[in-house]
């Protein structure tokens, strides 16, 4: 059960994902491999893929440095890293460094020192005392929001009892953690490696979920996530071949609109029921013969962090438009932060004299469609329970639609602190 809790709990801080770069036509005979998209009468079928087909990012970079130089700076690709001093959010300041609980006989200290980074549980008080120590190993989380740790004990991965939450500026017990507990038992399953890193070599067994071969380890998601194994594609490209490299490539946005979301679903789209082993999906292919995903009913309530593609799905928007997708909005290869900026793909469609708001706003209203038809409301999937105080992961949402409990940042009716007013 705790390993299925921890895969909704370890802190999920990626963007939607999208890409560049497949091909109109994907099929490879000297690999046996076979990207071509099916449709959706076919039977599903799966592709396996040797790891030896992908070549990493810095084979990439060599001819897209473009991108991967602005690539490198987003939550996805910062979504798992190696604890280094630069990858840690949360403060080791002697002033800073303490999460106390609800238990007063229970603190987490968290301490440079023998050139790492570790988390201490101490149990008692001075000079009583008993604590035990673990080491840092790997950051999950970009930092926009917060940031969760893992532990490696041999060959196994294990989540750390204490992560830092970046609005509040301190340390917490990690979502859906008991305040006033130390459990460093919580495993670290492939599913929840399948949405911050890249690939993972699983050895997991009956008895152990959580091992994995150390050395396979790719962390943060590279651009063969969203544009599938690319060493066809850079044999082509370096051979000069007759044709074009493009074909041994996905760029998802000349995939069919299902394929297109699909991509972004594995990891936005909730836990679903793993198909095929973990690491196994290929961009282009039906997802279903991967991951079985859940489909909520359409009055059921979903949390705004669980399911953003549900929500999308749910958008009046979505339904009008056939050709909307993710990267509608969302520019994978580029760090996105201003909410605002969005509303020019809003007005590609909507005329702002059409609001409800333009008797009142005007023309303003055409700053920012984003805060008022996509709310950041809280999400009940990532909670953490400290000092007896319940924090609530904020998300925004992404059911657009008219919410009555929003007013235009700015206005009167949201204090005039340039923020939405939801309740």
């Amino acid at each position: 059960m705790d390993a299925m809790v921890a895969m909704g709990l370890i802190l999920t801080f990626v963007l939607l994902l999208t890409a560049a770069g497949r091909p109109s036509l994907l099929e490879s005979t000297t690999m046996g491999l076979s990207f071509a998209v099916r449709s959706d009468s076919q039977a599903i079928a799966k592709t396996t893929v040797s790891r030896d087909s992908y070549v990493g990012d810095e084979t990439c970079a060599t001819c897209h440095g473009d991108k991967i130089k602005t690539y490198y700076g987003t939550a996805h690709h910062l979504t798992s890293r190696r604890a280094k001093g630069d990858s840690i959010a949360g403060t080791f300041r002697p002033d800073a460094n303490i999460l106390k609980t609800s238990n007063p006989g229970l603190s987490f200290i968290m301490e440079i020192k023998d050139g790492g980074f570790f988390q201490t549980a101490i149990w008692g008080t001075p000079p009583f005392t008993t604590t035990r120590t673990e080491p840092i190993d790997l950051v999950i989380g970009s930092a926009r929001k917060g940031q969760t740790y893992l532990y490696w004990k041999g060959d196994r991965l294990f989540q750390l009892p204490v992560s830092y939450w970046v609005d509040l500026g301190q340390w917490v017990n990690s979502p859906g953690y008991a305040d006033g507990v130390a459990n460093f038992s919580r495993p670290v399953i492939s599913r929840c490696l399948e949405c911050h890193a890249s690939y993972a070599e699983s050895f997991a067994g009956p008895e152990h979920n959580n091992r994995y071969n150390k050395t396979s380890v790719v962390l943060g998601i590279s651009c063969e996530r969203c544009h599938g194994p690319g060493r066809e594609h850079v044999a082509s490209h370096r051979s000069g071949s007759s044709g074009t490299s493009a074909e041994w490539i996905v760029n998802p946005a000349k995939l069919p609109r299902d394929r297109e979301v699909e991509v972004c679903a594995p990891c936005h789209a909730g836990h679903g029921k793993s198909m095929a082993g973990t690491f196994s999906y290929v961009p282009g292919e039906r997802l279903d013969a991967y991951l079985a995903l859940d489909h909520p009913d359409p009055k059921a309530k979903i949390d705004v962090h669980g399911n953003q593609v549900a929500l999308l799905q749910r958008s009046r928007c979505y339904q009008s438009s056939p050709k909307m997708t993710c990267s509608t909005c969302h520019d994978v290869h580029v760090s996105q932060r201003d909410a605002a900026a969005f509303s020019s793909r809003c007005l590609t469609c909507h005329m702002i004299e059409n609001c409800g708001e333009f008797s009142m706003l005007g023309e303003k209203i055409a700053l920012n469609c984003i805060d008022c038809h996509m709310p950041v409301q809280q999400s009940n999937a990532i909670v953490s329970d400290s000092s007896g105080k319940q924090s609530n992961a904020r998300v925004r949402n992404h059911w657009i639609r008219v919410y009555p409990e929003s007013s235009f940042p700015g206005s009167a009716e949201s204090g005039g602190q340039g923020r939405v007013n939801v309740q």
